[in-house]
């Protein structure tokens, strides 16, 4: 049985008329962003920049709901929340790992999308 996928690109496909080449551009930009979305995460974490985590977790956010990861984008809708109140700092580091891991997965779907 294969797995569930992570992504859902119905949302895409309406977006771009279901063009393959413009929706392969939009994959493309989402590959282009995601090095500043993970090195962003994880060193706005190790520096301890709430601030900026929650802000670039928001940016994130957009871009993973465009693709359908919903939950994930949940998550990091979340991770926002508690930053702008300073809460549950603890917890912030499972948040970021939380989208490393998904994206990881995520990025093997879309490539193989783009096919």
């Amino acid at each position: 049985m294969s797995q569930a996928r992570l992504t859902n690109l119905d949302y895409l496909k309406e977006i771009t008329g279901g063009e393959p080449e413009i929706m392969n551009e939009f994959i493309q930009m989402f590959f282009d962003q995601l090095p500043e979305f993970r090195d962003g995460l994880t060193s706005h974490l190790g520096n301890q920049k709430w601030k900026e985590l929650g802000e670039l977790a928001h940016k994130a956010k957009s871009s993973v709901m465009t693709f359908g990861m919903n939950d994930l984008g949940h998550r990091l809708k979340e991770l926002q929340l508690k930053t702008q109140k300073l809460e549950d700092i603890d917890s912030y580091s499972a948040y970021v790992e939380e989208f490393i891991n998904t994206i990881a997965l995520a990025e093997v779907e879309l490539k193989g999308d783009m096919k």
